[in-house]
C-alpha cells in the first residue's frame, strides 16, 4: 500500500488545496501539522529549497509547490473525478488560470488586506483588475473545471471563494461583489455549497480568531 503523507499548516490555503485534491481522489493520507515558526527537520529535509508547506510525501519521495502537487495527484491516482482535463489545450488553459490566481489574484488581495492608504488602494485596484479576468473566464460555466467537475482552477481559487466573507467581516473588504463580479459570485456560491467543499474547510470560528490575532499583531507592531 502506498505511503502518503502531507506536511501542511491548518490555515494555509495552499495546504488546503492539496487536502481537497487528495480527498477528491479518495486517497488515504497522514496529515502532519507544521509550525512555521519552528519548522521540523523533516520539512527542511524534504523541501530544502523553499522550506515551506505544503509538501506531499509519496513512498518516501517529496513533491513541493501546491499546483505541482495537484497535477501529481491527478496523474498518479486515476480514481475519482479528474482535476485536469484530458484535452491538451484545455489542460494548458487550466494551468494558465491556476497560475494566474497564484501570481495575480492572491498577492494583490492579500496586500490589499494589510496595506493602508495609497498602497492599499493600489493593491485593491490590482485585485479588482485580476478578478475581472476571472469574471470573464467563468462566465456561462458552473465551475472553472466545467459544469460538473471541480477542477484545478476551482481548487486553486478555493481561498477566494471560501474566505471572502470572513475577510469582508473582519477587514471591511469585500472582493467579490454582486454588482461588480456576478459570475464569480455565482461560482463562489456554487463551489462553497458543495458538500465536499464544506466538509473540508477549516472551522470558521477558528479562522476568524486566527485572523483577528493577525490583525491585532499587525496593529500593535505598527503602533510601536
Amino acid at each position: 500500500m502506498a505511503e502518503v503523507k502531507l506536511f501542511g499548516v491548518w490555515d494555509s490555503p495552499f495546504s488546503k488545496r492539496v487536502e481537497l485534491a487528495l480527498k477528491l481522489k479518495g486517497v488515504k493520507y497522514e496529515y502532519i501539522e507544521e509550525n512555521l515558526k519552528n519548522k521540523s527537520p523533516l520539512l527542511l529535509n524534504y523541501n530544502p529549497v523553499h522550506k515551506k508547506v505544503p509538501v506531499l510525501l509519496h513512498n518516501g519521495k517529496p513533491i513541493s509547490e501546491s499546483l505541482i502537487i495537484l497535477e501529481y495527484i491527478d496523474d498518479t491516482w486515476q480514481q475519482g473525478p479528474p482535476i485536469l482535463p484530458k484535452d491538451p489545450y484545455l489542460r494548458s488553459k487550466a494551468r494558465f488560470w491556476a497560475k494566474f490566481v497564484d501570481d495575480k489574484c492572491i498577492p494583490a488581495m492579500w496586500k490589499a488586506c494589510w496595506q493602508k492608504g495609497e498602497e492599499g488602494e493600489k493593491a485593491m485596484e490590482e485585485a479588482n483588475d485580476a478578478l475581472e479576468f476571472l469574471e470573464n473566464e467563468i462566465k456561462g460555466k458552473r465551475f472553472f473545471g466545467g459544469d460538473d467537475n471541480i477542477g484545478l482552477v476551482d481548487i486553486a481559487a478555493d481561498v477566494i471563494a471560501c474566505r471572502n466573507g470572513i475577510i469582508a467581516e473582519l477587514m471591511g473588504l469585500r472582493f467579490l461583489r454582486e454588482d461588480k463580479f456576478p459570475n464569480l459570485c455565482k461560482w463562489a456560491d456554487e463551489y462553497c455549497s458543495c458538500s465536499f467543499v464544506k466538509e473540508n474547510q477549516p472551522p470558521k470560528q477558528k479562522l476568524i480568531d486566527h485572523y483577528k490575532a493577525l490583525i491585532q499583531a499587525s496593529t500593535s507592531s505598527k503602533s510601536k
